[in-house]
């Protein structure tokens, strides 16, 4: 068992990469298909209809239609479909998809490790400032829910959800990227940067998703709990902790930064002192339990999507044949 505690941070690092490869392979996959329609010849590459989960916004526009409407709207059915996958994951098993899945935090967390290579450490910002920076996804989030699932009317929800913009919504969010403004580079650049530096920094102070799985995650009947009898206070665990919690001084980890990630756990030299444990189970639970629950939860909720024929978007090739020149009215 205390074997298996510490090839854990390796396992979700496996995992991570390989779904960082398989998002890659849908944005490339996704390029391929756009390039071809622009060029006016036949993709040779259908679409890839797991592009939608770079759409958060647009996948909070269809939960309200969805539950305004009880219907799934048809043009990006899988923006919705992974964003409840997301949201159940962080219900019922921590915000596992942020340490485990996530392709941003998989990003960031190699580019902190780089930053600790580099300068021999990773930095941390004083603590009234890094309470005061974390309240900012926070704030970003309430905006969205203000605007989006309090403000907007049904009306507009449809206007917005049968419109152009929306249907092109994934075209764009491509040539953001593939045509990226000095603005956007800059701020890229400038996040980077802070990354090297502070550990999570995009994950920890500006993330609304993060803060959304966060606030989501109280309710996951999964907790970090620590057993004080054995606990020797070496601080093993709060010292190792991504998100900077203090483990050590916890019988159980309620906070909403708690990712699931196990790193305390492994970390623990203690075995059965740290565990990621059910409430009321008095029996230890097999540390692999938790990861393979929340991956399963993922992808429980996307086959159901495919299933319920909620998956891939009802636009044709045709459609895009016809959407693609009216792009650039779209900008604005």
């Amino acid at each position: 068992m205390h074997n298996l505690l510490k090839n854990i941070p390796a396992l979700r690092r496996t995992v991570q990469c390989c779904f960082l490869i398989w998002v890659i392979g849908i944005g490339i996959r996704f390029g391929m298909f756009v390039h071809a329609v622009e060029n006016g010849t036949v993709p040779l590459v259908s679409r890839p209809p797991g592009v939608e989960g770079f759409l958060p916004i647009g996948a909070l526009t269809s939960l309200k239609y969805w539950l305004s409407t009880g219907i799934i709207h048809p043009v990006h059915p899988a923006a919705l479909i992974i964003f409840l996958a997301i949201l159940l994951m962080s219900l019922l098993a921590k915000k596992s998809f942020c340490s485990w899945l996530c392709p941003v935090g998989t990003l960031s967390e190699i580019t902190h490790n780089g930053g600790r290579r580099l300068f021999g450490r990773n930095f941390r910002i004083w603590r009234w400032l890094d309470y005061a920076l974390r309240g900012l996804k926070y704030l970003l989030l309430a905006l969205f829910i203000k605007l989006i699932l309090l403000d907007m009317p049904t009306e507009a929800l449809a206007g917005f959800m049968n419109a152009p913009y929306w249907a092109v919504s994934d075209i764009k969010m491509l040539h953001f990227f593939t045509s990226m403004s000095m603005t956007a580079m800059l701020i890229l650049a400038l996040l980077t940067g802070l990354s090297l530096v502070y550990k999570n920094f995009w994950c920890r102070y500006l993330c609304p998703y993060g803060a959304l799985l966060g606030l989501a995650s109280l309710f996951s009947p999964f907790k970090i709990r620590r057993n004080e009898t054995g606990c020797t206070d070496c601080r093993s665990c709060s010292s190792a902790c991504p998100s900077a919690l203090p483990v050590h001084s916890r019988h159980t980890v309620h906070s909403v930064e708690c990712t699931g990630c196990l790193t305390c756990v492994a970390r623990c030299p203690k075995e059965g002192v740290l565990q990621m444990q059910l409430p009321l189970w008095k029996q230890s639970l097999p540390v692999w339990l938790f990861p393979v629950v929340a991956l399963l939860i993922f992808a429980a909720v996307i086959g159901v999507g495919m299933a319920g024929h909620h998956w891939h978007s009802s636009l044709t090739l045709a459609d895009y044949q016809h959407l693609i020149p009216m792009l650039p009215n779209l900008s604005h």
